[in-house]
């Protein structure tokens, strides 16, 4: 007998209300008490990317600002974007204090806007892997990048304590039908689907930033406060639930902490990519 498969639909999945809502949980928070800490990925971005001084660097979904310093320490010509102006506002403050000229503008990662080979370098550190759709801000990547031009990323690996926190919040607060994981961007088989075509080189590295920390229960405090979306996540949550994930992340940390005291030193895996275009 012939048994027939019906086909799933394909989810119609609302891009605009998805990024609106995200926009909303990056900029809850303050982020950038967070992401300071994690400057060193962008610092070492730029080494990787052997970035020269008078190159133009465009930097996607910047947040407060950790490539978009790194870059302009080196003196590059750098464009700073990001859909959250909150965040825009504190890597500006941050440029003015050091004394570095930087490019601040508006933009959607999915929809850059700016014209096709308009930069040397074009980089994300943790940002661009947050985009609803995913195709669609690879070749917005591609396009705007020159050939002979490199795209530098940072991208947390699915594996990594910070992607194991991501499915973990994801088990209390679903995320939306359809979306697929943000941690693909950290997985080799990802970056070669959407990039090696238009690739001359694509050079990998798996990094660990190190999440020191007075002790766990610090950690869960200060993200819960700033870190966008473990903040919205218990804010959504009633007490019963949010004290069962505040449980949930201390086994998480745990699982991950190297040291044996009462502080927290965990190492989260990351993906560095460096994609030379042709």
């Amino acid at each position: 007998m012939l048994t027939i498969t019906k086909q799933q639909p394909t989810l119609d999945i609302n891009y605009a209300a998805v990024k609106e809502k995200q926009r909303l949980t990056w900029g809850s928070g303050d982020y950038g008490r967070i992401g300071v800490t994690l400057q060193i990925t962008g610092e070492q971005l730029c080494e990787s990317m052997d970035l020269k001084s008078g190159e133009s660097v465009l930097d996607i979904a910047s947040g407060n600002g950790n490539v978009t310093l790194a870059a302009a320490r080196r003196f590059c010509h750098v464009t700073s974007t990001d859909y959250v102006e909150s965040l825009l506002d504190q890597s500006k403050k941050r440029a003015q204090a050091e004394g570095l000229d930087i490019e601040y503008q508006f933009a959607d990662a999915e929809a850059l806007p700016f014209g096709d080979s308009a930069f040397d370098n074009v980089v994300s550190t943790f940002g661009v892997m947050f985009t609803p759709n995913q195709a669609q801000s690879a070749k917005e990547l591609l396009r705007v990048c020159k050939s002979g031009g490199k795209i530098g990323l940072v991208n947390w690996t699915p594996e990594g304590f910070v992607g194991q926190l991501f499915k973990l919040i994801g088990k209390y607060v679903a995320p939306p039908a359809g979306l697929k994981s943000p941690a693909l961007w950290g997985t080799r088989p990802f970056i070669e689907e959407h990039f090696a075509g238009l690739a001359s080189d694509i050079t990998f590295r798996s990094r660990e930033f190190v999440f020191r920390y007075c002790s766990a229960q610090h950690w869960i405090d200060l993200f819960r406060a700033y870190y966008g979306p473990v903040h919205k996540a218990f804010s959504v949550l009633d007490e019963k639930q949010a004290a069962c994930l505040e449980q949930d992340i201390h086994q998480l940390i745990a699982r991950f902490n190297r040291d044996q005291d009462n502080t927290m030193v965990v190492p989260s895996e990351y993906l560095e990519i460096v994609v030379q275009k042709r």
